[in-house]
């Protein structure tokens, strides 16, 4: 476990090279990934989305595709599609931008939502379908997917059903003064990507999804989990709580968190530190909550402050 545990921290130093700053967010990007999940990134643009993603494919040896969605996005465009030859049958598949192991989906919400359905199909099942013929993508697979929650003209925004695929939904956030200083240093002769070197592999990120698969969780953080889950079902102030795969996504996050602070086991803390990432995008809200300013990120901290965290000894 130490040698995959080391590749983890290398491959976010890596990315920290050209995405600085940023190292929680990238630390949770990596987790969500050892976790077998997918990403939903939410910010305004020009913040690095795209270039976080690149240095995650290079760090790691991914083949990565990016595709920029606009409303003339075709479901073929995501999954693929087969070529007919004169007679009128099908012969050869043409692949579409999901067969890869790392995409980026740019701007989801430009296009859609028959596109949209396409990639969160394969999202969920890791396979695709074109002309009744079920294909695998590579492994490992993970999606990032950036939204711009400003502007909505033209936009096409995700049903609460289809958010609630994403693992977890991130913001990146404007640079610190210091950060962003370094930024316009970096990018004065060079393309800081160039730095970025490949510290590890696809069969390395595949052990080390199996390695978190095999972090121990306590009944204890169990309980502390679904009691967790079931405050977000109750409030008064919360109109759609966590689903049950909400509850999954939590505890996969926690077993990645350990893994990447060293350990083959979880504590209450994990939960606590990655608890909003993924609970929030998966919450509605009820008027009363709008109209009193009570913001999701309010109600998940009461939460977490209501329900006492397990003493593991």
């Amino acid at each position: 476990m130490e040698k995959h545990y080391n590749k983890a921290i290398q491959i976010i130093d890596e990315v920290n090279k050209v995405v600085i700053g940023k190292r929680i967010i990238i630390s949770k990007v990596l987790t969500a990934i050892l976790a077998k999940g997918h990403i939903l990134l939410e910010d305004n643009p020009g913040v690095g989305k795209t270039t976080l993603a690149l240095a995650f494919s290079k760090a790691m040896e991914l083949e990565y595709h990016r595709l920029q969605f606009t409303p003339d996005v075709l479901p073929t465009d995501v999954v693929g599609f087969h070529l007919l030859s004169r007679e009128g049958e099908s012969n050869q598949y043409k692949p579409g931008a999901s067969m890869c192991n790392l995409f980026l989906a740019d701007e989801i919400n430009r296009t859609s939502s028959k596109t949209q359905s396409a990639l969160l199909e394969v999202m969920e099942e890791g396979k695709v379908t074109v002309d009744s013929v079920t294909m695998d993508v590579p492994k490992p697979f993970v999606v990032i997917a950036t939204q711009n929650p400003i502007g909505s003209v033209g936009t096409q925004m995700l049903p609460e059903s289809q958010l609630d695929r994403f693992m977890v939904r991130l913001t990146m956030g404007y640079p610190d003064l210091k950060s962003e200083i370094n930024i316009l240093k970096q990018r004065q002769n060079s393309n800081p990507l160039d730095q970025v070197e490949t510290v590890a592999c696809r069969e390395d990120i595949l052990i080390m999804q199996n390695l978190v698969e095999d972090v121990f969780v306590h009944d204890s953080i169990y309980e502390y989990i679904t009691l967790l889950i079931e405050q977000t079902r109750v409030n008064p102030l919360i109109a759609l709580g966590v689903s049950p795969r909400g509850s999954l996504a939590v505890m996969n996050m926690v077993k990645a968190t350990a893994f990447l602070s060293g350990r083959n086991y979880v504590i209450p803390a994990d939960v606590q530190y990655i608890f909003k990432d993924v609970a929030a995008h998966r919450i509605i809200l009820k008027p009363k909550a709008r109209v009193n300013n009570v913001t999701v990120d309010n109600l998940l901290e009461d939460i977490l402050r209501i329900v006492k965290p397990p003493r593991i000894i």
